[in-house]
C-alpha cells in the first residue's frame, strides 16, 4: 500500500519524515493515535450534522469545526508532501489518495454544493492503525481473503448466472400466473419478487395469492436455503487451500512419504527423518564426527589387549625356524 518513501534532506525534514511517517518512536505513535482520533471526531461531526433536530440547532457549529478539521488535514498533507523526497509517488500511493479524497469534497463545496457528505470517506484514513498497532499480519490475511476470492472468481460468476436465470424464469412465470391486482403488473416487477423470495428476505409488499402460485413461492424459498451455501464453500474450500500453499509444503518425506509438512519443517514429523536433500543432515554430521574418534579408540584398545600382544609373541616367521 506505501511505497518506499524517504526523506527530502538532512536536518528537520528527516526529524518531521521520522515523526509522521515512522511509528518506531514514541513521539511518532503518539502522533498517529492523535491523527486517528481527530478523524474519527472529525467523521462523528458529519454524522451529528446529518440528523435534522441537531443540523438546525448547531449547524453552524457544525460548520465551522468541520472547516477547521479539513484546513487542519490540509496542513497536514502539505506537510508530508514537504518531507519527502519524492512527494508525487506518495501521492500516487493508496494513503496519498485517500489523504487527497479527505479534504477534496469540502473544498469543492465551494464549487460544487452537496459535495460535502463525500467527505465521509475520511474515515479510511484510520487504516493507518495497522501500522501504528502493529496490526499489518491482518493485512497479510485480508490479502489472502482476496486472493480466494479471485481464484474462486469463476465459480462464484457462474453461480450467480445460475441464480439470475432461476429468479428470471420464476418470476416470469409467477406473472403469468398471478393477477395484476396482486402487485405483479410486470415482469421486472416478478423478478424483483423472485429475488426477494429466494434470498429468504421476504419484505411482504407483494405477495402471490393463488394456490399455484403460492406453491412455487415456497418452492423458490427451500430453493434458496438449498444453494445459498455454495458460494460460502467454494470461497472457504479455495481460502483453506490458499493457506495450505502458503504454510505447507507439497514435497514428500524421502523416509516415509508423508507430503504435508510446514515450509519451515526441518524433519519429518512422522518418521523424522531430514527433509532437504540437497543439504546434509547437521545432527547426523555431528554424530559421524562423535562416533569417528571412538572407533579410532576402539581399534587402539584391541590393538593393545594382552591376547593381541601374545598372538603377535607367538607368531612364526614366515621363512621358518632359524637353525
Amino acid at each position: 500500500m506505501l511505497p518506499t518513501l524517504k526523506p527530502a534532506g538532512e536536518g528537520l525534514r528527516t526529524r518531521i519524515f521520522q515523526i509522521i511517517f515512522e511509528s518506531d518512536t514514541r513521539l511518532a505513535k503518539g502522533f498517529d493515535i492523535m491523527l486517528i482520533v481527530l478523524i474519527l471526531t472529525s467523521v462523528g461531526v458529519i454524522m451529528a450534522d446529518s440528523v435534522p433536530v441537531w443540523h438546525v440547532l448547531y449547524g453552524d457549529w457544525f460548520y465551522r469545526i468541520e472547516w477547521g478539521f479539513t484546513i487542519l488535514f490540509t496542513i497536514e498533507l502539505l506537510v508530508r508532501v514537504y518531507c519527502l523526497d519524492r512527494p508525487s509517488q506518495y501521492l500516487r500511493s493508496f494513503y496519498g489518495i485517500v489523504d487527497i479524497l479527505a479534504i477534496l469534497p469540502t473544498w469543492l463545496v465551494l464549487f460544487i454544493p452537496g459535495a460535502h457528505s463525500l467527505v465521509m470517506i475520511r474515515i479510511m484514513r484510520v487504516l493507518r492503525v495497522f501500522r501504528v498497532l502493529r496490526l499489518m499480519q491482518f493485512v497479510g490475511e485480508g490479502r489472502t481473503l482476496v486472493e480466494a476470492l479471485k481464484k474462486s472468481s469463476h465459480q462464484i460468476l457462474l453461480f450467480l448466472f445460475t441464480v439470475v436465470m432461476l429468479v428470471t424464469i420464476f418470476g416470469t412465470l409467477i406473472y403469468t400466473i398471478e393477477p395484476k391486482e396482486a402487485g405483479f403488473t410486470s415482469i421486472p416487477k416478478a423478478i424483483y419478487w423472485g429475488v426477494v423470495t429466494l434470498t429468504t428476505v421476504g419484505y411482504g409488499d407483494i405477495a402471490p395469492v393463488t394456490a399455484l402460485g403460492q406453491f412455487i413461492s415456497v418452492v423458490v424459498m427451500l430453493l434458496g436455503y438449498s444453494i445459498i451455501a455454495v458460494p460460502t464453500g467454494v470461497f472457504s474450500a479455495e481460502v483453506i487451500r490458499s493457506i495450505r500453499a502458503e504454510r505447507y509444503s507439497d514435497e514428500a518425506c524421502p523416509g516415509c512419504g508423508h507430503d504435508r509438512h510446514e515450509k519451515r519443517a526441518k524433519y519429518c514429523l512422522l518418521c523424522g527423518t531430514w527433509l532437504d536433500e540437497d543439504t546434509p543432515d547437521p545432527n547426523k554430521a555431528e554424530e559421524d564426527e562423535q562416533e569417528g574418534p571412538c572407533e579410532e579408540v576402539k581399534q587402539a584398545a584391541q590393538e593393545d589387549s594382552p591376547k593381541v600382544r601374545r598372538d603377535t609373541d607367538n607368531e612364526t616367521p614366515r621363512g621358518g625356524p632359524s637353525v
